[in-house]
């Protein structure tokens, strides 16, 4: 048996009765100390640090019977220059692959330029695999997504409100300098340009070839864009996040 506290936000991964409190966790054979708290509920990208007996511990560290473990959680990037000594700094230009409750989410984080890969049939080893592959950020409300080996930086959604989403998000890697909004397909995470009106003549509306004369569009999927009505309510949604 050892004794288990969890500090500050890794508490959102605990029966309510486990909250502000040290309890007994039981075990056979000897863990290693992320397996052990993995199976408590708290994925590791989500651990800034662990402390064993008071004194600094790794992931890989065996859990000896009868120790004392507290763990304490990742930090927002924006707020601290230093890190916890488990947490490894995000990816600059940060980008992001999403699991299948997430697809609003995806459409805005593109919005605001972020490379973003979502598609709704990707399965759990799938998104661990292209996170692993191409340095992505694993966004989720899936725990056991977060409990996936290969998965580097990832981070488990408290809120079901896209704004408040896209907030935490922001906050937690530090993306405020890095946005580029209007810059991405919101369809399909492709780079979008800006284009000819005549090259795309076609594919516009009536009223949209009367009244606009500045067009992008993207080259992957083809979708237009313009700076209609649509526009400025997005841009009151940026200046509101």
């Amino acid at each position: 048996m050892a004794h288990i506290f969890f500090h500050g936000r890794l508490q959102d991964f605990l029966p309510k009765h486990q909250r502000q409190k040290w309890f007994n966790y039981s075990f056979t054979g000897a863990p290693a100390l992320k397996d052990a708290l993995e199976a408590l509920g708290v994925p590791h990208p989500e651990i800034g640090s662990i402390l064993l007996e008071g004194q600094p511990a790794a992931f890989l560290d065996s859990l000896p019977r009868g120790a004392r473990v507290e763990a304490y959680p990742i930090v927002c990037e924006e707020s601290y220059e230093r890190l916890p000594p488990l947490q490894i700094k995000s990816p600059v230009p940060a980008c992001f692959v999403l699991d299948v409750h997430l697809g609003k989410l995806a459409r805005y984080l593109r919005l605001l330029g972020f490379d973003t890969l979502y598609e709704n049939h990707y399965d759990d080893q799938t998104i661990a695999q292209l996170a692993a592959k191409e340095q992505r950020i694993v966004l989720t409300r899936d725990i056991g997504l977060l409990k996936q080996k290969v998965v580097v930086w990832g981070y488990w959604l408290r809120s079901q409100h896209l704004e408040t989403q896209l907030a935490e998000v922001m906050k937690r890697f530090g993306l405020k300098s890095q946005t580029q909004p209007f810059t991405r397909c919101m369809a399909c995470n492709g780079s979008i340009a800006e284009v000819p009106k005549e090259s795309i003549l076609p594919l516009l509306q009536p009223k949209t070839k009367a009244y606009f004369q500045e067009f992008y569009q993207c080259p992957i999927c083809q979708r237009v864009y313009w700076k209609g009505s649509h526009y400025d309510k997005m841009q009151g949604f940026l200046e509101r996040l």
